[in-house]
């Protein structure tokens, strides 16, 4: 078998897209989202999406890192992506496979690494 034919046969599918940042293959659908957008295990993502979930009319397709979580008003979780390529800003809901120890490290982030030093909370 040539190289060519091995690299071929290890693409992904219609059904699923592999991570431009950890390479994992990862299946198109997800629980609890009709429009997966992100790795499950590294949670990057692909800016492929310009105005609506699903649209997939952004030009840039750039890789999308995930800057951090937000909760919505119903208790959502939501995680905010950067664009690497035109520093737009996404929220996208999380998916029910994801990996929840990424989803904790990034959600403590501000917490590990305050805007400002720690001792200045005793002098308030």
């Amino acid at each position: 078998m040539s190289r060519d034919q091995r690299s071929r046969s290890r693409r992904p599918g219609p059904d699923s897209f592999r991570c431009r940042h950890c390479r994992l293959d990862v299946p198109a659908t997800a629980p609890g989202t009709q429009h997966r957008n992100h790795c499950p295990s590294c949670l990057w993502s692909r800016h492929l999406d310009a105005v609506v979930a699903g649209d997939r009319a952004a030009a840039c397709a750039g890789a999308m890192e995930p800057i951090a979580v937000t909760v919505r008003v119903d208790g959502e979780w939501a995680l905010v992506h950067r664009c690497a390529g035109c520093a737009a800003v996404n929220v996208n809901r999380i998916a029910g496979d994801d990996n929840p120890l990424a989803l904790m490290r990034l959600a403590v982030q501000p917490l590990a690494h305050p805007p400002f030093p720690l001792d200045a909370l005793g002098r308030i």
